[in-house]
Formats: structure tokens, C-alpha cells, sequence
């Protein structure tokens, strides 16, 4: 009896894994957007940064977050001092300055987080269904604080948001769903 409930458990944990992002590179990504329109979820990271790992920790391993990623977005990993050649709205972005002796700390900062301006990591970068850039948000987010903006973005809802009166009113009458 033992054995066939150790074997139905192992059954169901199975089919319950926990949903992952589908993550790819920004190139793949817009490629994959001339097939198929979706917005771009950009995740940027560095190496050293703390609350990078926690961030693919605790959020994007959540089911509730991977799911609506996967549905809704190319998700994009990049690495804000790699090496990645990025061919990016006619530009191509790379990091030449890049020491690759200081692999496992600081290094210089790629061009397209240049283009970006990026100042803070980690950061999330929305795009448009053609790629253009939309905006960045930075730090650490558990699911709960990413979803707002996920979703936001996701349904186009940040195009009626043109004032800081409509951002707080979206915030105000936004209905949270994933846990914290």
C-alpha cells in the first residue's frame, strides 16, 4: 500500500511542476515577433547582483508569474555586462569594453543597457508588439508588486495612464490576484 501511494505522489508531483519562463535572447525575440506580435518582457541582470537571484527565486519561478509571461510576452534574459551581440532597431549593440578576467564581479556595462539608460539592476524592460521600447522598471519585485505592472503593460491599460492622478487611481482600483 505503501509503495502505490509513494507512487501516485510521485506521479502528481510530477504533473504539477512548477511552470517556468520561456526565457530567449532579445534577437530571438524579434525575430519571434515578425511571426507572431507579442510584447518583449526583458528581465536585465548582472553576475554580482543580489536581488537578480532573488528575482529568479522567488518571482519568476512563481506559476502565477510564469504563466502570464509565457502567455503574453517574449521573455528576455539579458545580461547588462555580457557579451551578447544585440541587432536592435537597426543598431548593432554590444560590449566591447568588456574584461572578461572580472567575470564573476563588476564589468562594463553592455550598449543597449547604455541605450536603455539603465541605472539600476535588476531591471524589467516592456516593449511593444514591434519592439519599441515602452519602460523599465527597477529593483527587486515579488510577484505580487510585479503583477500590477505585468498586467498593466500586458493589456495595454498603460496607454490611459497619462497622469499621476490615472496611476493612482489604476493602483487604486487594481485587483491583486498572485500571492506576495
Amino acid at each position: 500500500m505503501k509503495k502505490v501511494l509513494y507512487l501516485l505522489l510521485f506521479i502528481a508531483t510530477g504533473t504539477m511542476s512548477a511552470q517556468k519562463i520561456n526565457w530567449m535572447t532579445m534577437d530571438e525575440a524579434l525575430a519571434a515577433q515578425q511571426k507572431e506580435p507579442k510584447k518583449i518582457f526583458m528581465d536585465v541582470y548582472t553576475v554580482w547582483c543580489g536581488p537578480c537571484k532573488m528575482l529568479d527565486r522567488n518571482t519568476f519561478a512563481n506559476p502565477d508569474v510564469a504563466a502570464f509571461i509565457n502567455e503574453n510576452y517574449y521573455a528576455v534574459k539579458f545580461n547588462a555586462e555580457g557579451t551578447e551581440v544585440i541587432n536592435y532597431l537597426g543598431n548593432t549593440y554590444t560590449n566591447p569594453r568588456h574584461d572578461p578576467k572580472k567575470s564573476r564581479g563588476r564589468n562594463s556595462q553592455h550598449e543597449l543597457a547604455q541605450a536603455l539608460k539603465l541605472q539600476g539592476y535588476p531591471s524589467m524592460v516592456f516593449f511593444d508588439e514591434k519592439g519599441n521600447y515602452i519602460q523599465p522598471i527597477v529593483g527587486y519585485h515579488s510577484p505580487k508588486r510585479l503583477e500590477i505592472y505585468v498586467k498593466m503593460v500586458g493589456n495595454d491599460d498603460y496607454k490611459d495612464i497619462t497622469t499621476q492622478e490615472k496611476w493612482a487611481t489604476y493602483q487604486e482600483e487594481f485587483e491583486y490576484s498572485w500571492p506576495n
